[in-house]
């Protein structure tokens, strides 16, 4: 039991602080949270749109939180099928961000 209640405090300590970070992203601010576009020169962040990015990152980073519940809820029932589909799809969904903020211009002011 001492493990289970471990594992709730750590997975809490960093799923809660990522639940603030979504929110503070999703309402269009935190962009300098944001990695990669954080070291762009001002002249280069003027061509993107910040609030559309940060709500997208945001919007994310609440369904990667929501895996890290489905993972603490897999190991408290001890249900391996459902650990391992939560890490394969937070995996899936990192592995998309990426391909999705760096392809196609999507967050570049028109």
């Amino acid at each position: 039991m001492n493990e289970k209640l471990a594992l709730i405090m750590i997975n809490g300590i960093i799923a809660v602080p990522m639940l603030l970070l979504a929110f503070y992203l999703y309402k269009g601010k935190g962009g300098f949270l944001i990695a990669g576009y954080n070291t762009l020169p001002e002249e280069e962040k003027a061509k993107y749109d910040e609030p559309a990015l940060c709500r997208f990152v945001g919007k994310n980073m609440f369904v990667l939180t929501g895996l890290m519940v489905v993972w603490t809820i897999a190991e408290i029932f001890e249900i391996l099928w459902l650990l391992i589909a939560g890490i394969a799809l937070f995996v899936g969904v990192v592995v998309f961000m990426i391909i999705y903020l760096n392809t196609g211009n999507r967050f570049r002011k028109s």
